[in-house]
């Protein structure tokens, strides 16, 4: 079996890797405001009813028209998914890589065109969409190797005259709900888990974000996936999300989003509905509100640079965004000063145009919403950078910085999701670490420090699934950084991770006596 190596982004300095994105993005341009279907059991199926994606950075731009799911389209496809797992579960497990690792060469012959269609659809600046469109390659060829791994079950102690055996079976049918912000990467990253494992897959993506799940599925039709194993019904949470949540013949909910809607799946798949006769099982990834801690003897540079980058990458919209800055009292003054400096460099703009790093939002609601933290955080700390919002041609918003805020006011407990960071003042490495553990989230934390006594404290007490000690807090990479986080934050279902295909599998253990 071939070694997993991380996808390598793509160096946008070389002037022929930016033509090439150019010509890219000429090529999306070239099919944007088309409609796409339904797709179940293989079969193309239009409705009237449509999803209009917009780009955010051009909100008059129409990406696509995605017809859109009703609930009796939803149980014609639960119906088409439940058939179908009958004879896919025993498809052998090396055929199911098999087509995870030609998916990947697919999607690696067409990296830039996805990831101008991320520019496009979702607002993201080069850098994050090439950064995307890798992370979804590097989840079709890790878990199609970790797959192979499995597929044998685990060593089993036998005893003389008695054979052992541990296998993992597929679950059934799994309800995939990921998504905008990684639109790319995680919509398959989870639809994959869920089908490499023998388990069939209602996918249904976010409405923010569908024409590049329907380029996904284009691409594991090409690369040998058969009819049925993966159903594309975009539609309403309400309607569709809350029907296959309910659904007696769901097995499982692998859902990634905002802590409310997490909740509430958390609820509704814990209720046993007439006809079912298992427990469903919820791997769910939820949300954050992380912390970069800086103590005094820390590389100021380092966490200035570090502040910003987990601040205002993708302006803000990533679970594991550094959105609270918690400083030694020390170096709060010199660091608040160069992250600010730092921050008023940043150019915010379309995200076609190369030059600009920070690009809008995804929609009107995140805008308004994002906007009101920005209110809410005059009152409670002082505006130092940013501020501002224009959503006339997209959806805009300056980073923005509020120093001085009391580590238990509302912008820095509640997640934002935009390009807002507070920064707050400790006493001490102690204090520091105990206002970084003060949410009730857990997900990603960083530590900016050259302190080993201070690294090791951290890396004991800062209670976070990811921590990363002198660098950003985000950008885990899969196989690398296992990603998943504790409290609010989810159930550590840890993405890219040794362990994270067995959450979509069963064990059954065999014994046969000689």
């Amino acid at each position: 079996m071939i070694p997993y190596k991380h996808e390598p982004f793509t160096d946008f300095s070389i002037e022929e890797n930016r033509k090439a994105y150019e010509e890219a993005l000429k090529t999306v341009e070239g099919y944007l405001g088309q409609d796409y279907p339904l797709i179940i059991g293989g079969e193309r199926v239009t409705t009237d009813d449509k999803i209009v994606s917009y780009n955010p950075a051009k909100k008059d731009e129409v990406v696509g028209r995605v017809s859109k799911a009703n609930k009796e389209l939803a149980e014609r496809a639960m119906k088409v998914a439940d058939e179908k797992f009958n004879t896919w579960k025993k498809v052998n497990p090396e055929v199911r890589a098999d087509i995870l690792f030609k998916a990947a060469a697919i999607v690696r012959r067409r990296k830039n065109e996805f990831s101008a269609l991320l520019t496009k659809e979702a607002g993201k600046p080069w850098n994050e969409a090439d950064a995307d469109t890798a992370e979804a390659i590097d989840f079709m060829e890790y878990y199609g190797r970790q797959m192979l791994r499995l597929k044998d079950g685990m060593p089993m102690e036998s005893r003389p005259g008695e054979f052992n055996r541990y296998d993992y079976i597929p679950l059934g049918v799994g309800v995939v709900i990921p998504p905008w912000n990684f639109a790319f990467a995680i919509m398959a990253g989870t639809t994959v888990a869920a089908m490499v494992t023998g388990n069939t897959v209602l996918l249904k993506p976010s409405s923010s974000t569908p024409v590049v799940a329907y380029k996904f599925i284009e691409v594991m039709e090409e690369a040998g996936m058969p009819a049925g194993v993966i159903n594309f019904i975009p539609g309403s949470g309400a309607e569709v999300g809350d029907y296959l949540v309910d659904h007696p013949r769901t097995r499982f909910i692998s859902f990634t989003g905002s802590r409310e809607v997490g909740l509430r799946i958390f609820e509704r798949s814990s209720k046993v509905s007439e006809g079912q006769i298992w427990m469903k099982r919820l791997i769910a990834e939820m949300g954050g509100k992380n912390s970069v801690v800086v103590d005094n003897d820390a590389d100021l540079e380092l966490a200035a640079q570090s502040i910003v980058k987990s601040a205002f990458g993708f302006s803000g919209q990533k679970c594991s965004a550094g959105a609270r800055a918690i400083v030694h009292q020390d170096v709060y003054d010199e660091v608040l000063e160069r992250s600010i400096a730092l921050t008023k460099e940043l150019v915010v703009g379309d995200p076609t145009d190369f030059s600009n790093k920070v690009g809008p939002v995804v929609d009107q609601a995140a805008f308004d919403k994002i906007m009101k933290y920005i209110e809410i955080g005059k009152k409670e700390g002082r505006l130092v950078a940013g501020g501002e919002g224009d959503d006339s041609t997209g959806y805009f918003i300056q980073p923005t910085i509020f120093a001085d805020v009391d580590s238990k006011d509302r912008i820095m407990q509640e997640e934002i999701f935009g390009p807002v960071v507070g920064f707050t003042k400790a006493k001490s490495f102690d204090e520091a670490i105990e206002m970084a553990n003060n949410t009730e989230y857990g997900l990603t934390g960083a530590v900016i420090t050259r302190n080993r006594e201070h690294i090791e404290q951290a890396r004991e007490d800062f209670h976070v699934g990811n921590l990363y000690f002198n660098r950003n807090a985000t950008g885990a990479i899969v196989g690398y950084q296992s990603f998943g986080g504790f409290n609010m934050s989810g159930t550590d279902s840890k993405a890219g991770g040794p362990d994270y295909l067995q959450l979509h599998m069963q064990a059954k253990v065999t014994s046969e006596t000689f």
